[in-house]
């Protein structure tokens, strides 16, 4: 009977382990979320800023003439 209280008690031990992991790694991943979010916008504010760079210069790189040693 005393193993089997034994057992119990190291899976108890373990449980509580487990359940630690699962909470750091669930902050670990609602951070990373945060971060992405964060990174998504500032791509999404540099698109904006190229596309007006790109109005204001009145042209698109891609339709200039190659140079003429071409």
């Amino acid at each position: 009977m005393n193993s089997l209280e034994e057992r119990l008690t190291e899976l108890e031990v373990r449980l509580a382990f487990i359940d630690d992991a699962v909470a750091a790694l669930n902050a670990a991943v609602a951070m990373q979320d945060q971060s992405m979010l964060g990174m998504r916008d500032a791509i999404d504010r540099l698109r904006s800023d190229l596309l007006g760079l790109r109005s204001t210069l009145g042209n698109d790189a891609g339709s200039e003439p190659p140079p003429p040693h071409y």
